[in-house]
């Protein structure tokens, strides 16, 4: 079967950065769909973006269907006449050109004829309109008198087939050959010569590489470059550095600076002001101090770059300035000061106001410092003040700084340290792999938000439902449980979700706790999941219900331990054959009259059995604990090999299953291994 290469290019305004490579990739995969359901064969498919154009190429294309038999399956043969032939009809043949034949318990007419395949270069015009209108997009652009639609109006079209056009009309564009250059310079229009040249075409005619994740690279490196020649470090923040990467075709990266009097601003102040409103990267001295420097990236080669620079840093100033300003007006006024005005910012309805989570997060907070040993007055504090900041006009014009900026004004206002460092890290972790608050009263308010937040939306009946998380609570639980397993504090969780639901108003159901914490519990096998966790090992733990998140994790560790124990596989299939024993005898307890027992075997395994319970009696030391727990196979072995539990004495019957249901229940005091067979 013969094949050539096909390209695609479809050329528009500057598309939307942060959702180029979504459309790249919604193209693609609608176009491979498309081929798929034609029955057309290829080998690769490579994608493309650059701000102005979106393509696609498709390695070895089949040239043409194979021809192929359809079958049609008719009436049964005792139908009557009029539907057979009205069958017939609607195939294009007479009754005598049916077959008949065998279809289940009866025979039944069908017609079959050969079709030839079609030539793909028929078939393509339909096959890339349908993918290109199949891209979802938000907010689609009309433009001019056209009822077309598109993320941004259209300008050109490509289709080829190796060298071949392929004749085709589709978003009112006539497919050719010809691709556009830079908007300003170069080449406005050239050729591209056969399909399987298209990235070195526009390399070699424009400059421009097409490749998304190549050029993205290649802005890593000219960045990383001109920070070495300013002898700095670059912080590159990679989403920053993909939109960048979307905004331009022809990088040329260079460095401006701006005034050192504006370093007397927070540098998160600064810094955010360069990525949101300039897209600038910026540059850290040897000791990790922001600089008075930035790296932009033009998409022009200037033969003056003094120009472009000059033009950058007159646009910086005044946005750094900005910043500056906010700073100094929102130093004018407490945090304190600010609680009423929280009390007008509308949290949620049937949540109340701001002000009414801040007073929520404060006895929250206080409440938990009290159990983990930290500050309680100070957490408290910070509690009630974390959220003033909201209503600052650096937050107001910045809302990543929320947090931040709250904790640098609690300084100003001359709250203790521990106050400010609270304030400033009560959303940590904000996203996966993010630090989490660096001291006690930091995890005590971090905990009580995320808590109000979780137990309040939940309360209201607007839990994540499938795929939709509108108020990222996934994210938030994940976080919540990250602090207390990671910072070892050995909370219990059903309690403070249950101390949660109770600050709310009515509105909000209490009755929802069990829900909220197999809510959390989901979370936390993700959170293992992540670690490659055996998932049989985190439903062994769960079936023990650990209240505390941090406990569930000592008990996870101990398992691991066990589970790398020669014994363990031995264990795991006695608990799994004592639970099935003990199934129609739950009301057993663990207390054994010694005397009723005869056979050497559970004389022996009663003594050890005994031991080992002395021995892990109150204790939370569960990898010491199974280790206990290990040393009882030997005797658990002997006493199945040689006793029989089920004998017609039922006073010994009776004891010797609860000498077993004892051991069952000191297993269970860590895990219930049985879940491991």
């Amino acid at each position: 079967m013969k094949t050539q290469h096909f390209l695609l290019e479809l050329g528009t305004e500057e598309l939307p950065p942060k959702l180029l490579t979504k459309l790249l990739s919604a193209l693609k995969n609608n176009l491979t769909a498309e081929l798929n359901q034609l029955k057309l064969n290829f080998s690769t498919v490579e994608s493309f973006a650059t701000p102005r154009r979106l393509a696609v190429l498709v390695a070895d294309l089949q040239l043409r269907q194979a021809d192929q038999v359809i079958e049609r399956k008719g009436p049964s043969v005792s139908a009557p006449d009029q539907a057979i032939e009205g069958f017939a009809r609607s195939c294009g043949v007479s009754k005598s050109d049916l077959k008949s034949r065998a279809f289940g318990k009866a025979d039944y007419y069908f017609f079959s004829k050969a079709q030839k395949g079609l030539e793909t270069k028929d078939l393509l015009e339909q096959a890339v309109d349908k993918a290109i209108k199949n891209i979802p997009i938000a907010k689609p652009m009309r433009w001019g008198d056209s009822e077309m639609q598109f993320s941004r109006p259209v300008h050109w079209l490509v289709m080829l087939l190796d060298t071949q056009i392929v004749k085709a009309t589709i978003m009112g564009l006539s497919a050719g050959n010809i691709t556009r250059g830079l908007r300003f310079t170069g080449k406005q229009e050239f050729v591209i010569p056969a399909a399987k040249d298209y990235r070195q075409t526009m390399l070699d005619q424009a400059q421009i590489e097409v490749d998304f994740e190549v050029r993205k690279q290649i802005i890593r490196d000219q960045i990383n470059q001109v920070a070495g020649d300013n002898n700095a470090i670059a912080v590159i923040d990679e989403a920053l550095l993909s939109e960048v990467c979307g905004l331009v075709e022809y990088p040329c990266a260079f460095s401006g600076e701006f005034s050192e009097s504006f370093l007397a601003v927070p540098e998160e102040a600064l810094i955010s002001a360069m990525k949101s409103h300039q897209k600038y990267f910026h540059m850290l001295d040897e000791n990790h101090k922001l600089l008075p420097k930035f790296i932009s990236v033009a998409n022009i080669e200037s033969s003056d770059i003094a120009v472009i620079i000059d033009g950058n840093e007159r646009v910086i100033r005044p946005r750094l300035a900005d910043s500056e300003f906010f700073w100094e007006q929102d130093k004018s006024q407490t945090l304190a000061s600010r609680l009423d005005k929280l009390e007008r910012v509308l949290f949620m309805k049937s949540l109340g106001s701001m002000l009414d989570k801040a007073k929520r997060i404060e006895t929250l907070a206080g409440t938990i410092a009290s159990m983990i040993g930290a500050n309680e007055q100070d957490a408290k504090r910070a509690g009630l003040l974390c959220k003033t900041d909201l209503v600052t006009q650096m937050v107001g014009e910045f809302a990543d700084l929320q947090g931040i900026m709250g904790g640098y004004y609690a300084l100003n206002d001359s709250e203790s340290a521990a106050v400010a460092t609270a304030i400033s890290q009560h959303y940590y972790p904000r996203f996966a792999g993010d630090s989490l608050p660096s001291t006690p009263e930091g995890l005590s308010v971090a905990i009580a938000d995320k808590l109000d937040t979780i137990t309040g939306i939940y309360g209201i009946g607007q839990e994540p439902t499938g795929s939709k998380d509108p108020y990222a609570l996934r994210r938030m639980a994940l976080g919540l449980l990250r602090i207390m397993v990671e910072r070892k504090l050995d909370l219990n969780l059903k309690a403070l979700i249950f101390t949660s639901l109770s600050a709310h108003s009515i509105e909000v159901d209490s009755d929802c706790a069990p829900a909220i914490y197999k809510f959390m519990m989901d979370r936390l096998r993700a959170y293992y999941k992540e670690q490659n966790l055996s998932p049989k090992a985190f439903e062994a733990v769960l079936a023990v219900k650990p209240e505390s998140p941090f406990d569930f994790h000592l008990r996870i560790e101990a398992l691991d331990i066990f589970t790398k124990d020669a014994a363990s596989a031995s264990l795991i299939e006695a608990n799994k054959r004592i639970a099935n024993m003990l199934k129609e005898h739950q009301q057993l307890s663990t207390e054994i009259d010694r005397s009723i027992l005869l056979e050497p075997a559970e004389i022996s395994l009663y003594k050890a059995t005994e031991q080992v319970a002395e021995n892990i009696a109150e204790s939370t030391d569960y990898i010491n604990n199974m280790r206990q727990l290990i040393s009882l196979k030997v005797s658990i072995d002997t006493f199945f090999d040689e006793v029989m539990v089920n004998v017609d004495d039922e006073q010994l019957k009776i004891a010797r299953l609860s000498l077993i249901n004892w051991i069952r229940v000191l297993f269970l005091s860590v895990a219930d291994v049985s879940f491991l067979s």
